[in-house]
């Protein structure tokens, strides 16, 4: 029972020494494990008398406490130096800058779409929506087109399988159908807009087989010529921000509208480059006329009474020449980088509130 105080200070001492947690580990077991250096002293106990036995014993306990809360104290210092390493050697450097985010765009179609529905919702229009797939009664038929007009050709238009009764669902050509149907289902006046898409059989730099129109629809006991004047200027003049905009109405040929005009505005071509505005030449923008008769009796609408005008536009058409895009086909190619030319940012989007 000798040397106590020698192993005691011994046992610390090593303690002191580990240099990580698996030395410290080792020195645990060494020192109080079942075969460590406190365990095999205390098996020779046994050979005490009794108050020798009491004393030594309380002696290894006390070594054992120190020597466990030693372990203790170590492996806090040894966890601490540990996390220290690991956190300077996978430090991020938090001053970088951050990495670099995509900010998505309005496609150019939106953005025309929500112009013109702000010009025209301050003239007093509402918007008015339709059907893709028609029948032929409402994309022809009712609009006064014959049957031998190019419209109805297969190389002219996308028709669906035929049906049990012989008819021939179509993708609509025009929007027209959707004036159809309010005329049909609203007692006048009235004054809509009818934007959305349509399909013809052609594909070029100036013709998608899908593209967007806008049409437009008054119909009341009064509205006459003039009135489809002032709103075709105002709407021309506001979209292109051209205050003295020129424009030109040309008499024309539509079936459903009569008269018809063909509308022109104002440009010039100098240098290769044209220009909007004030010129010495002139560029068709959009078709329009006064709702023929045939069309509104068609619809149930008494022609004796009531009258109105119609006028159709091609949305790409105006974002083509509003935001010089020189091709057609570049709205559908889903090309980021023209999209981020292009595009607009959605808080630019305009609106009845913010106007253009």
């Amino acid at each position: 029972m000798d040397n106590l105080e020698e192993l005691r200070s011994s046992l610390l001492q090593r303690v002191e020494e580990a240099s990580d947690l698996e030395a410290l580990d080792t020195v645990r077991v060494q020192a109080l494990g079942k075969k460590g250096e406190i365990t095999q002293r205390m098996k020779t106990l046994g050979g005490l008398a009794p108050e020798e036995r009491k004393e030594a014993g309380q002696a290894f306990n006390l070594i054992k406490q120190a020597v466990a809360e030693a372990i203790e104290i170590r492996k806090g210092t040894l966890h601490e130096a540990a996390l220290e390493a690991r956190l300077a050697e996978e430090k991020i450097d938090v001053s970088l800058p951050a990495r670099p985010t995509t900010i998505g765009k309005m496609h150019p179609i939106s953005q025309t779409l929500e112009e013109l529905v702000a010009i025209f919702g301050e003239m007093g229009f509402s918007v008015a929506e339709g059907h893709h797939i028609e029948d032929d009664f409402h994309n022809f038929t009712a609009l006064n087109i014959p049957p031998e007009h190019p419209a109805r050709q297969e190389l002219d238009t996308f028709y669906m399988p035929e049906k049990e009764d012989g008819s021939r669902p179509v993708l609509r050509t025009h929007t027209s159908p959707v004036q159809i149907r309010a005329m049909q289902n609203t007692t006048p006046p009235i004054r809509i807009i009818a934007p959305g898409r349509t399909f013809r059989a052609d594909h070029d730099a100036t013709h998608s087989p899908m593209f967007h129109q806008v049409e437009g629809l008054v119909i009341d006991e009064k509205t006459n010529m003039g009135h489809l004047k002032g709103v075709l200027i105002e709407f021309c003049r506001a979209f292109f921000g051209v205050k003295d905009l020129p424009l030109r109405f040309r008499p024309s040929y539509f079936p459903f509208t009569e008269p018809s005009a063909e509308v022109d505005i104002g440009c010039t071509r100098s240098g290769g480059q044209l220009k909007i505005g004030a010129g010495d030449d002139w560029l068709e923008i959009l078709g329009s006329g006064m709702v023929h008769p045939k069309v509104l009796e068609n619809c149930g609408i008494d022609s004796t009474k009531y009258q109105g005008f119609a006028f159709g536009i091609g949305i790409e058409r105006l974002a083509m020449l509003k935001y010089g895009i020189p091709d057609l086909r570049t709205f559908y190619e889903t090309d980021l980088r023209w999209m981020k030319h292009y595009g607009f940012l959605p808080m630019e989007m305009p609106s009845m509130v913010r106007g253009l």
